[in-house]
C-alpha cells in the first residue's frame, strides 16, 4: 500500500481553525499523482502522448478535522472497477494517533486522443498488484 506523509499549513484552514473541506481534494489529488509516479505513470508524458487521466466521480467521507500543524499521512490503493474505470481508495490519518480523518473513493478513466474512455494497461498492472 502506498503511503505519503504531509503536514497541514496554516493557510489551508478556515475561520473555524480546521482544514477547509475543499483542501482535502488537493491532498487526495497530490497523493494520487505521487502514487502514479511511484508506479512509473507520469501525467506529463501521458498528456504528450494524447492520453488524459481524469476524475469522473469523487466520494469523500469526512470523519474528523485536521488542524493547523497536524502531521498526517494518506494511503492509496487502486481497484479496477470496469474495463475503463479505476477507483483510487484513499484514507487520511492523523499521524500522532493514527486516527482516520477522511476516507475517499475517487473514480477515474483514461481518455484517448479522441477523448473517448479507453482501457489503460499501466493502471491495470497497478491494480493487479493490490
Amino acid at each position: 500500500m502506498f503511503k505519503i506523509e504531509m503536514k497541514v499549513r496554516d493557510y489551508e484552514c478556515d475561520i473555524q481553525k480546521v482544514v477547509n473541506n475543499s483542501v482535502y481534494q488537493n491532498y487526495l489529488e497530490h497523493s494520487r499523482h505521487e502514487f502514479l509516479l511511484e508506479n512509473s505513470v507520469d501525467f506529463v508524458h501521458l498528456a504528450q502522448a494524447g492520453i488524459h487521466l481524469v476524475v469522473v466521480r469523487a466520494e469523500l467521507d469526512y470523519k474528523q478535522s485536521l488542524k493547523p500543524g497536524d502531521a498526517f499521512y494518506i494511503t492509496v490503493e487502486l481497484e479496477k472497477v470496469s474495463r475503463v474505470k479505476y477507483a483510487f481508495v484513499q484514507k487520511i490519518y492523523r499521524s500522532v494517533d493514527d486516527t482516520l480523518m477522511l476516507q475517499a473513493r475517487t473514480l477515474g478513466v483514461a481518455l484517448n486522443e479522441r477523448g473517448r474512455p479507453t482501457a489503460f494497461e499501466p493502471l491495470d498492472n497497478i491494480s493487479n498488484q493490490n
